[in-house]
């Protein structure tokens, strides 16, 4: 059970803090990843064939088992496996319930009332229980039982009417890596951690229900204030915002095949003469020293001969040498980079970005850490995911 004085000096926030995780679909369990990769004890409640997720490839070494599959190594670092077979479980549940802080549960109301469990119940009994209950819409509601995805999720939540291409016939497209299940996870744990600083205050836990679809209906940029208000429909863009117009490409291949994004903003005065005298000192400025295009207007309707200039520069030389000559003269330019890239990111290195999970077998890889450092405490070492019921008979003593 979490205290005050499990977060002291030198220690990280959640050392201490027990969660019981069941029934979690994606978002559940990259809640419960954040918690444990930061020192929360975090028991994964298991069915005697495992998670869903651990029969989601790929796999490692390319063999196909419970024990090698990469969703459930990438969603389940630092945390502990206890097969349980509910609804006969329930009674050993309730035991770990009972020495927990959280119960981070990803069961929809019908699948709750089947196995009868009902958080009201548990709260009751258990008065500093907080229920953290990530689910697709939310325990209410007439959607409250509705089956979803991440890809069901971000249609029905409206991101996905923004994503795609300017070619209109082309249907919206998704986004990759599981931004829904991200979004749900990060609104999720921000949740739990307003319920558990009034639980320092009140010393009583609460019921904190999250729905992934109203999680992402917040998600939707600048389509939900524009049609809200002033009801205007946004258009799709080729690797662009979605704006209520046709606005120019940002996206230039270079010579070495790569691409930048470039984020050129006209009215911004000194952004447009450092680009130009960067094209100048290239010899490919051409008319852009006229002091006509002093006067935003004339940039304005000249758009897209900018653009076509900066496509003939980026010509010239390689992404790389775009980006960072790009960044030297305050230029808002982005390199893409593809997953291969990401793995020699110099500045991802030199922050310790990656880090070595033994997997034992399997050897040493490298995982992403937490996308954040602390100055008051260290970040703990990620542990690698648990093998099916490898802490139940621990948690499970018989009495």
């Amino acid at each position: 059970m979490w205290r005050e004085a499990d977060a002291a000096p030198g220690r990280t926030p959640y050392n201490g803090l027990v969660v019981v995780e069941v029934g979690t679909d994606l978002d559940g369990e990259q809640t419960g990843k954040l918690l444990a990769d930061l020192g929360a004890t975090v028991i994964k409640v298991e069915p005697p064939g495992g998670s869903p997720t651990r029969a989601c490839g790929p796999w490692l070494g390319d063999v196909e088992g419970s024990e090698t599959s990469l969703a459930f190594a990438t969603y389940n670092t630092s945390k502990q496996s206890v097969v349980l077979d509910l609804p006969a479980g329930l009674p050993r549940l309730e035991e770990l319930v009972a020495d927990a802080d959280v119960l981070l549960c990803g069961l929809q109301p019908a699948a709750l009332a089947r196995l009868g469990l009902s958080y009201g119940e548990l709260v009751a009994r258990h008065p500093r229980l907080v229920v953290l209950s990530v689910t697709p819409f939310g325990l209410t509601g007439p959607w409250a039982d509705y089956l979803s995805s991440d890809l069901v999720a971000l249609a029905a939540g409206g991101p996905l009417a923004s994503c795609g291409y300017d070619d209109h016939t082309i249907p919206p497209i998704r986004p990759g890596g599981n931004q829904g299940f991200q979004t749900s996870a990060s609104h999720a744990h921000n949740g739990l951690l307003l319920a558990l600083l009034q639980r320092r205050r009140t010393g009583r836990g609460q019921i904190v229900d999250v729905s992934m679809h109203d999680a992402l209906a917040v998600t939707g940029e600048l389509a939900n204030p524009y049609w809200f208000y002033p009801r205007v429909l946004l258009e799709r863009q080729t690797c662009r915002h979605a704006q209520p117009e046709p606005t120019q490409p940002a996206l230039f291949q270079c010579a070495d095949g790569n691409y930048i994004y470039f984020a050129l903003v006209l009215a911004d005065q000194k952004p447009w003469q450092q680009l130009v005298a960067w094209l100048d000192s290239a010899g490919v400025a051409l008319d852009l020293t006229d002091p006509a295009y002093g006067s935003l207007p004339h940039r304005q309707e000249n758009f897209a001969h900018i653009q076509d200039l900066i496509e003939v520069f980026c010509l010239l030389h390689d992404a790389d040498w775009m980006y960072h000559e790009g960044q030297a003269r305050g230029l808002p330019i982005g390199i893409v980079s593809a997953p291969e890239d990401l793995l020699a990111d110099a500045h991802l290195r030199a922050r310790g970005y990656f880090v070595g999970v033994d997997l034992g077998e399997a050897g040493t890889v490298e995982y992403p850490s937490t996308p954040f450092r602390f100055g008051a405490f260290p970040v703990p070492p990620m542990r690698r995911p648990p093998r099916l019921g490898e802490h139940t008979a621990a948690r499970l003593q018989e009495p």
